[in-house]
């Protein structure tokens, strides 16, 4: 595995490898890499010839400066589970370097209601910060396709609409979400969480779960207040949100059959630690 930490170099390294024909699969993370992560990995490798990886934990999408600081750094780890998968290349490179002193204004594409809707109400501004390091990436790495995990299901809708808007020829393949034993989806903050808190979490799936099979049964509005009534019945967990909405849109539905495709999104606080999850009900 080659490591890279200027934009220069990766593009000229890349450039040679397009050059010579080759098709790049890019998988950008922020690191604390776990089997979800790795699974891109193993899908981009299956498709292109050359896997690029980037680890970097963007400053501009964290609104709450101490999640940022808490956020695991573990770049060790990370880079030997890249080689153990196959990984070709990591892009590994500090804030100056994605964030350089500039006039230039950075890309505002229009996300519509995107970014305005679930993350995006809680957390203002963090789409616009997850925009300026994707496109940032898209413009050093240049991938013919790059890999996402539905786990973060607005972030996936909100990078292909943002890659269409600016004129991107990047495939976006979303990928399935990659889940623990128990069905908590693997996240990289569930190191965080103290192990009473681990066993509590399995709740968030299984909520889901049981959303998934009453979809049919139920309207949508008990379907709503019944997560509600789950959550709080969990010691230590707080809901933000559940919504249940067309999953190109990201609005709500008011019933199932209000559009082709529908997705149920939750995010929760267990203790001081945020989980979000989701599950595709049609």
């Amino acid at each position: 595995m080659v490591l890279f930490k200027t934009k220069a170099e990766l593009h000229q390294f890349l450039k040679e490898a397009r050059n010579r024909g080759q098709e790049v699969g890019f998988v950008p993370t922020m690191g604390a890499l776990h089997p979800g992560h790795i699974s891109l990995i193993t899908r981009a490798k299956s498709e292109n010839n050359l896997v690029v990886c980037s680890i970097f934990v963007n400053p501009t999408q964290f609104n709450d400066p101490k999640d940022l600081e808490r956020y695991p750094i573990t770049p060790e780890k990370d880079s030997r589970l890249l080689e153990e998968a196959g990984c070709d290349v990591l892009f590994l490179p500090n804030v100056k370097e994605m964030y350089p002193d500039e006039s230039t204004p950075p890309p505002s594409p229009d996300l519509g209601s995107l970014d305005k809707v679930m993350e995006g109400k809680l957390r203002p501004g963090h789409f616009q910060g997850v925009v300026q390091i994707v496109s940032r990436l898209f413009d050093a790495v240049q991938p013919h396709r790059a890999y996402f995990g539905q786990k973060d299901f607005q972030q996936l809708a909100i990078i292909r609409q943002m890659s269409a808007q600016l004129g991107y020829k990047t495939l976006i393949i979303g990928c399935p979400i990659i889940r623990e034993p128990d069905g908590l989806a693997m996240s990289s903050r569930n190191v965080l969480l103290t192990p009473t808190e681990r066993k509590l979490a399995r709740a968030i799936s299984q909520t889901l779960f049981l959303i998934k099979e009453l979809t049919t049964l139920e309207p949508v509005p008990k379907l709503l207040a019944l997560v509600s009534d789950k959550i709080a019945s969990v010691p230590g967990m707080t809901l933000e949100y559940f919504e249940i909405v067309n999953a190109v849109s990201l609005l709500p539905v008011n019933e199932i059959s209000d559009a082709k495709s529908v997705v149920a999104c939750i995010a929760v606080k267990l203790g001081s630690i945020r989980l979000i999850d989701n599950i595709l009900l049609k």
